[in-house]
């Protein structure tokens, strides 16, 4: 796809104004595809996929885990480890009006409302990951160091996905 036709979105503003060079990747978004749908059209391991999931805190404010495809989030363990008693995944939407972005195509860059972000500690192990660049069907290729700019909390938090064996 021509350069040009890539989208300008939140994410990638900000991702050049920080200088970050990035790979950008466009396909046919298909409504629950997930993770699984990028790593399959990206040609990649899924572990490379980052999810970006918003939740709502026992303060009722938002947060943002950054996840492996491959793996799910302990809520339980989450909550202890930032000091909380219970964290629940956001409606889509009440995390599209913390982030702007749509179910489906959120990024943790360019979020309209300044929220805690933090990052599974196996992420920054990988040589480089794709993550959504604030659009479906809209990935961006960055190494664990671009993460820097999102200021994020580095937690301990996954769990083996259901469908893995």
């Amino acid at each position: 796809m021509a350069k040009d036709k890539y989208p300008v979105t939140p994410a990638i503003r900000q991702l050049r104004e920080h200088q970050i060079s990035f790979e950008q990747y466009l396909f046919a978004y298909e409504t629950h595809g997930g993770a699984e749908q990028a790593a399959s059209e990206l040609n990649v391991p899924l572990n490379q996929v980052i999810k970006t999931i918003v939740f709502t805190g026992d303060d009722k404010k938002g947060l943002i885990v950054l996840m492996h495809g491959d793996k799910e989030i302990s809520t339980k363990n989450l909550a202890r480890q930032i000091g909380m008693k219970h964290i629940e995944p956001a409606s889509a939407t009440q995390a599209h009006k913390w982030t702007g972005y749509q179910f489906g195509g959120t990024s943790p860059f360019g979020i309209r409302t300044v929220l805690p972000i933090y990052v599974e500690k196996t992420i920054y192990d990988l040589p480089f990951f794709w993550i959504n660049g604030g659009k479906q069907g809209f990935q961006v290729r960055l190494v664990p160091e671009d993460l820097a700019i999102l200021s994020p909390t580095i937690v301990e938090v996954a769990l083996a996905h259901e469908n893995q064996k």
